[in-house]
């Protein structure tokens, strides 16, 4: 996973890979790769989520 990667790139990635695994695709060496790369990219699009809400918590109330 890159650095910099933006949030939508990082859920496309995860939504390829929980399809490849509803449909079987991954062979059984493949399996535990492939949960441990959706791990992570749901730990980044839940922090990103996380960090974005509150950034806008923050503008929020100083505009009050």
């Amino acid at each position: 996973m890159k650095e910099e990667q933006k949030y939508e790139e990082a859920l496309t990635q995860l939504e390829a890979i929980v399809t490849k695994m509803e449909n079987n695709e991954y062979n059984i060496d493949e399996i535990a790769v492939q949960l441990k790369a959706a791990q992570r990219l749901i730990k980044f699009c839940k922090d990103k989520l996380t960090k974005t809400e509150e950034e806008l918590l923050k503008i929020q109330s100083e505009r009050e």
